[in-house]
């Protein structure tokens, strides 16, 4: 008898169709926990090199995580969570960073925007109507220098270069400008060439300009804060030994002293969100498809071990040991797999550079943040491949393998109709546990609901994996029924379908896992985004919405109050705001959609239907909020408790709840009165203009002016970019599980060619042949298609009961798309090889 490897090299001589697709399978699992492995490192590692701060050897900065504490001792863990908006430090520190040893000197750098008015002749012509403030003492590290004037002084302005050019500007001009602390003429004290670090990080074309540092931070909204401190060094002095000597100086103030290139997540605080944007598509997201791509890889290499039962029962016919047939599945595994994990990294890399690319053009990764691909998470994706090909091999071989001689020839012509008491009792376990997380999705609201309804897709499929032969007999039987009928080629693919149930539980399982994966994904934003636009659209009732990309003008609600027949006029501040949810080993930050109200709850009731269920919001105003009722829900909290939580700067507050309402997934989830928010945002100027009464025409020289039902459509796109990340997420597990599934349909044709000669031989037509396997493709379609539809309907009926209290929405073109997916794949991987197989019957 030959060797175990020598019996591995001649079965994958022999049986090449059925080591193609155990080899397919394990190429895409590596793609998948490949891609998935570099967007994760990537995420860990990401970093912005310094561009505005790059002459600057020491940055002090507040620190722009806040963080959730759980655990004590050696189980204690923090969890960062990044800021909405900006954290700033207390401006007076840059005095002390100048005394530390080594100390050249420290400047305090402030970057707010600024609106340029259409006050006339004095107006800036500026594209886009914004420009970009900073204190001038930023020259000092950035190289930005006069050409002509002087340095400004409290009420005076430097333009840069061509800004000045574009508005026909001259030193000694007034020029008109909007900060967050109103709107006020400046005299143009200087025209400044601005210094390669300003215009380095994609702002060449930006408007500049610079106020005195004295009052730089009141004209941000934020007097006394800066957003850093810059501290430059002595000649010989060393960055390192410059931070250690700021740290002693700075000790107890709570800031960070950054050098390298931590100093570039300074001045770019969209890096903390894109790498939670990464660890959640690599982390959150991989963990799921790592799962997904194990679990059906190796119900790949089940199959083709099981495919080769009679093969197994003839060697140990033949006198080979147990152990003999347990070293051949392995060494077939140790032959395909690492081939197969190799050359899977290659178009997973591809995979990780489309997607990085992606999120970049979409502004959710900064562009100088670079995708980071190493060989670790090459190497795990070869590792787990190659531990899912043993696992599963040794698994499937353990019945062949321990069985006698005597009985292995009669055991492998005939299908086992029992599953295994362990795989049926965990099977059993898995659908208890997945009904219990469906009853605990109902009952919780908000992220609670979506985290337990993770939990109710992987249970319920894995308990499809675990039963699938009984599920496949149940599901061939009942769906049989209407196919006795329908001739004899129907008859005869119901009855096979009922003799050969692990066979067809293989091709179902893959084609379950599709359908419940993209529709809970897909699904879950169209549900999210149908409820949110019909609580938009019910909940404004102004007869006009008016918005700038630029802000709005500060005095935008007092101008349109006075516009002839309004009847109110309130502007809306949108932020968000950090609020603590849970408790225990679960307490999180959650991120709540937040709108400061300019004028009371009264005036806002006359333009927003915030459907208020308890409480009122006539007392809205200065430590007084209204939530939505999903996180009072969360939080635990009703009218009259105070809620803890952080606003976007991170200044922590506990504002007593005056009303709780319904429509905050469309409108905000937080209402509070503006003066609350508008010192700890950047962008002081108001987000939205609701307006009932007068007419369109008098509010255009606010901005853009329509009505609730163009405003939702605005709305939905900003909401694209959630849209194409679920999408995306739902094409490549869904992509995933539909090559399984066509892979595990061709494998089982293309193993049936004795049987389908006998078919042949016996009289039976090739059309006859046709239409049977035809049927069956049908047969595994629809099951497949009604379990997937079933598990996604059991994990969003309740999750959506929770996040929008409503039914999920299902939008039939989209449903039918995935329907005639799964059957024109199904019935395409049957009829193919089938082809080919009869071709010698012919």
């Amino acid at each position: 008898m030959r060797r175990p490897n020598g019996l591995a090299r001649e079965a994958v001589r022999f049986r090449p169709a059925s080591f193609a697709g155990t080899f397919l399978a394990l190429l895409m699992s590596a793609l998948i926990v490949s891609a998935c492995g570099i967007l994760l490192e990537t995420g860990l590692r990401a970093s912005v090199p310094p561009e505005r701060y790059a002459n600057a050897p020491v940055v002090a900065a507040a620190d722009q995580n806040e963080y959730v504490v759980t655990g004590s001792g050696e189980d204690r863990e923090k969890e960062a969570t990044p800021l909405p908006d900006t954290a700033r430090m207390d401006a007076a520190l840059a005095a002390k960073a100048a005394g530390a040893p080594g100390a050249a000197t420290a400047v305090a750098d402030f970057t707010f925007p600024v609106r340029a008015t259409d006050a006339g002749a004095r107006a800036l012509t500026v594209p886009g109507g914004v420009l970009t403030a900073h204190g001038w003492g930023s020259h000092t590290f950035t190289g930005t220098s006069l050409a002509s004037g002087s340095a400004p002084r409290e009420g005076e302005v430097v333009l840069d270069a061509g800004t000045a050019r574009a508005a026909h500007a001259a030193v000694g001009d007034t020029v008109v400008l909007e900060t967050a602390a109103g709107r006020q003429d400046f005299r143009v004290a200087g025209v400044a060439e601005a210094g390669p670090a300003e215009t380095a990080r994609d702002s060449g074309d930006a408007a500049l300009t610079w106020f005195a540092d004295t009052q730089a931070p009141v004209l941000a909204g934020h007097p006394g804060k800066a957003d850093a401190v810059v501290v430059l060094a002595e000649d010989g002095t060393g960055a390192d030994t410059l931070a250690g000597a700021v740290k002693q100086a700075l000790a107890g103030s709570g800031v960070q002293v950054r050098t390298g290139d931590d100093r570039g997540a300074v001045e770019d605080p969209g890096l903390g969100y894109a790498k939670v944007t990464l660890f959640g598509i690599g982390g959150s997201f991989g963990s799921i498809a790592a799962i997904v791509a194990v679990f059906t890889a190796a119900g790949t290499v089940a199959l083709s071990v099981r495919q080769r039962a009679r093969e197994f029962a003839l060697l140990r016919a033949v006198g080979a040991t147990p152990r003999q047939v347990r070293r051949a599945v392995a060494s077939e595994a140790l032959l395909v797999a690492p081939l197969a994990g190799i050359i899977g990294c290659l178009p997973g890399i591809g995979l990780a550079h489309w997607w990085f690319g992606q999120l970049q053009d979409r502004d959710a990764v900064p562009r100088a943040v670079d995708l980071h691909v190493s060989g670790l998470p090459l190497l795990a994706a070869v590792v787990m491949g190659l531990l899912t090909a043993l696992g599963a091999g040794w698994a499937a071989g353990r019945r062949p393998a321990r069985t006698k001689p005597g009985q292995a020839l009669s055991d492998a012509s005939v299908e086992r109709l029992r599953t295994g008491p362990a795989r049926t009792l965990l099977g059993v376990g898995a659908l208890v546990g997945g009904a219990i997380l469906t009853g605990v999705s109902a009952r919780s609201a908000g992220d609670d609901a979506a985290g337990a309804a993770l939990g109710v897709v992987m249970l319920f499929m894995l308990a499809v994996g675990l039963l699938g032969p009984l599920v496949a007999r149940l599901c061939a039987g009942l769906f049989s029924l209407p196919l006795r009928g329908a001739g004899p080629s129907a008859e005869l693919a119901a009855a096979n379908s009922r003799a050969n149930a692990r066979r067809l539980a293989s091709a179902i399982t893959p084609i379950v896992l599709a359908v419940a994966f993209s529709s809970t994904l897909v699904f879950m934003h169209t549900s999210e985004t149908h409820a949110a636009g019909k609580q938009l659209r019910a909940g404004i009732t102004a007869d006009h919405v008016v918005t700038d990309p630029a802000g709005l003008p500060v005095d935008a609600a007092a101008r349109a109050a006075r516009a002839p027949g309004v009847k109110a006029a309130v502007g809306l501040l949108n932020t968000q705001v950090l609020v603590p949810t849970g408790s225990g080993e679960f307490k999180s930050l959650q991120g709540a959609a937040a709108q400061g109200v300019t004028g009371s709850g009264a005036e806002l009731a006359k333009v927003q239907d915030l459907d208020v269920r308890d409480g009122s919001l006539d007392r809205l105003g200065e430590g007084r909020i209204a939530i939505d009722k999903t996180l009072a829900a969360s939080a635990d909290a009703g009218v009259g408790d105070r809620l803890p939580l952080y606003l976007p700067d991170g200044t922590a507050v506990s504002p007593e709840i005056v009303a709780v309402y319904g429509r905050g997934l469309g409108l905000a989830t937080v209402t509070m009165d503006r003066a609350s928010l508008a010192g700890h945002v950047t962008s002081g100027f108001d987000s939205t203009l609701l307006v009932r009464g007068g007419s369109a025409e008098s509010l255009t020289a606010l901005g853009e002016v329509t009505d609730a039902s163009g405003h939702a459509t605005e709305q939905n796109r900003d909401a694209k970019l959630g849209a194409w990340m679920n999408n995306t997420m739902a094409a490549v597990l869904g992509g995933f599980a539909a090559v399984a599934a066509v892979n595990t349909l061709v494998m089982t044709v293309l193993d049936r060619r004795r049987e389908l000669g006998m078919l042949r031989l016996v009289g039976a037509t090739r059309r006859q042949v046709m239409t049977m396997l035809r049927w069956e493709g049908l047969l595994v379609a629809v099951v497949g298609l009604v379990l997937g539809s079933a598990i996604a309907a059991a994990t969003l009926i309740p999750m959506m009961s929770g996040v929008t209290g409503d039914m999920p929405y299902v939008p039939p073109l989209v449903y039918g798309c995935f329907a005639f997916a799964a059957v024109g794949l199904a019935l395409s991987a049957v009829t193919l090889p089938a082809r080919v197989a009869l071709r010698r019957w012919s």
